[in-house]
């Protein structure tokens, strides 16, 4: 065959930039570590971290004194010649990056604060020995972080144990995270020496704690005893190993019935509380708890607690609370509820407890244990309990990385959330009100100013409640109602959420996964919700007839895309709803809709639901 070719022609096969909103997303390649398919791949890894932990808490010092083996397995396919370690009681120290920085406290929707400046507290963990093999090993730390090298290099498959012992002053207010009241109330979390995450993405990732990052954390067992005053009750992660000697033989046969009940039992009565409380124990007792396939352990105690617990499925689910905190006397039922509601949803819960404590710290999870403040008004508290309670779905099962996507850890949990309030307060006025609430969010989209991609890091956001919460939130609510469909978007969020639990997901494992189950290219929407601050204009330009064919001309106006949903409406009095699929635009910014009728249209309304985060609705409209 001969071809002529002549200089246009060549000109035409030159490359032109792909400009197109349904271009490919610029993803890491897949592999046989992170399949295409958004699944961990045949020779997925992921390091291991297991802990035996002996601690002690002096009240009268404020200090809590401990030692720890780590037994750290490597089992990448990379030799180490060291270790990074996290040291987040270091936040508090003199020359802490955030006392350096100073910055003020971030203030979130309903009133709370979560100040990380530890309010002039100065401290920091004194690390006394970090040691294998009876020798000392060379440590350099750099703040909240600290990197220690190993006595010869780790192969592949190769495992090391470290034995260290440390301690550091119990601040009165952690960070926004632990802390304490007096010497009644004790949260502690961020308390210990813990291996930093080594992955096929970053290697090390020793990001330093500020306090807008949160935690990114390998999985293992825990072994842990703590030594305290006598007197306290004390509420944790993991399974009690020595419950005889810890609770009296009232409070185990209370716990045999409520493992049994749907409803509240009181372990501990308020009078009971009031009157422990009153005493004054002398002496110390120890408490043994071991724990399972988590990434983290935390803990609290007091000589004040009530207690309540019931069970569901098998899961013991505690409320541990203050006798003054009165609101806290329903809070049991909205964890039971909770915990039945994320698990039939999105997975059934994987460990022997869920407890929540009522206490100072405005609200934090950790494996198995959350933190949670007393509020008067009910549906509040609600929604408190049920946000952290959510995160033992993301991030105590889907181990994402905290420290760079919150977006994918507090706004998937924001996301469920609203499923749990729906569900609890169904039936009520307020029940009805929970979607228009996230919708209302969308307004936020409409004001150009502090929004930045959901991608940028925590620390560089300027609005942290918009970006990790609020807009993932309004991203998946999308997704599911105007996307991919209800019963498609849930079976594939299950399909995420089995695939990842105890694992750590990248941004591209969640892409992946929600297009290969549901089916859908979804690179465009990831693009203008992750990637960039698109926001989304959809107008009725015009109506014209010709025949029995009503012709109505739409455009997109904005740099964001999404499928159209059209309220029709007749001459005659009747509506009708019309739904045209993404691939509307797929010639451009610009669609025709053909509506083949002998009725009349006197009306058309674009997103007659207002679902959208549409940023100028004066144009959504057209009446003849």
């Amino acid at each position: 065959m001969l071809l002529f070719l002549t200089a246009t022609s060549l000109a035409l096969q030159a490359p032109v930039a792909d400009t197109s909103p349904f271009r490919a997303l610029a993803l890491p390649p897949a592999s046989r570590v992170r399949s295409a398919s958004g699944a961990p791949g045949p020779d997925y890894w992921q390091q291991r971290a297991d802990y035996v932990i002996h601690a002690t808490l002096d009240t009268a010092a404020q200090t809590i004194r401990g030692t720890e083996r780590i037994h750290y397995a490597n089992h990448s396919p990379d030799t180490l010649a060291f270790v990074w370690v996290q040291i987040e009681q270091n936040i508090f120290a003199p020359n802490s990056i955030t006392y350096v920085l100073n910055q003020p406290p971030l203030h979130f929707a309903g009133g709370a604060v979560f100040d990380f400046t530890g309010k002039g507290f100065i401290g920091g963990i004194t690390i006394e020995r970090f040691a294998a093999g009876g020798k000392a090993l060379t440590r350099t730390e750099y703040g909240t972080m600290m990197r220690v090298e190993l006595p010869g290099p780790l192969p592949p498959r190769g495992a090391i144990d470290f034995d260290v012992a440390w301690h550091f002053p119990v601040p009165p207010y952690g960070g926004g995270r632990m802390g304490r009241i007096g010497t009644r109330l004790y949260e502690i979390g961020q308390w210990y020496p813990r291996l930093v995450v080594y992955d096929d993405v970053h290697g090390w990732n020793p990001l330093p704690y500020i306090g807008a990052g949160e935690f990114y954390l390998e999985y293992g067992d825990f072994d842990v005893t703590l030594t305290l005053p006598a007197g306290f009750l004390v509420a944790a992660t993991g399974t009690a190993a020595n419950p005889v000697a810890v609770w009296t033989a009232e409070q185990r046969a209370r716990l045999a019935r409520a493992r049994a009940s749907a409803e509240p039992v009181q372990i501990v009565t308020k009078a009971e509380a009031t009157a422990h409380g009153a005493q004054r124990t002398p002496g110390s007792k120890t408490w043994h708890f071991t724990a399972r396939n988590v990434r983290d352990v935390a803990w609290a105690a007091s000589p004040d607690f009530r207690w309540d617990a019931s069970g569901w499925h098998g899961i013991l689910i505690q409320t541990f609370y203050r006798a003054g905190a009165a609101p806290w006397e329903d809070a049991n039922k909205m964890a039971w509820f909770t915990i039945k509601h994320f698990s039939e949803t999105w997975g059934t819960y994987p460990w022997p407890h869920a407890t929540t404590v009522e206490g100072l710290v405005e609200g934090m999870e950790y494996p198995m244990l959350t933190f949670v403040p007393s509020i008067d008004k009910r549906e509040d508290q609600f929604w408190v309990l049920t946000h952290e309670f959510g995160h033992e779905w993301f991030p105590m099962m889907v181990g994402s990385d905290e420290r760079r996507y919150p977006w994918m850890d507090e706004g998937f949990n924001t996301f469920i959330d609203y499923g749990s309030a729906e569900g609890y307060f169904k039936g009520t006025a307020y029940g009805d009100t929970v979607r228009r609430d996230l919708l209302s969010a969308a307004r936020i989209s409409a004001v150009p100013g502090n929004e930045q991609p959901l991608i940028d890091k925590p620390v560089e956001q300027h609005d942290l409640a918009w970006a990790a919460y609020q807009k993932p939130a309004l991203m998946l609510m999308v997704l599911r109602d105007a996307v991919l469909g209800k019963e498609t978007f849930e079976r594939a969020m299950r399909e995420y959420v089995r695939r990842w639990t105890f694992r750590h997901p990248q941004p591209a494992d969640f892409f992946r996964t929600i297009e290969n189950v549901s089916g859908k290219d979804l690179d465009w929407f990831w693009r203008e919700w992750v990637y960039t601050t698109a926001r989304l204009d959809q107008a009725v330009d015009s109506v014209s007839v010709a025949g029995d064919t009503t012709f109505i001309h739409l455009s997109n106006r904005g740099e964001m895309l999404l499928p159209v949903t059209l309220e029709l409406r007749y001459a005659d009095g009747t509506t009708e709803t019309r739904d045209y699929p993404i691939e509307m635009w797929n010639l451009g910014s610009r669609f025709t809709a053909r509506v083949r009728t002998a009725k009349a249209v006197v009306g058309v309304v674009v997103d007659p639901q207002r679902v959208y985060p549409d940023v100028e609705r004066g144009n959504n409209r057209w009446a003849k």
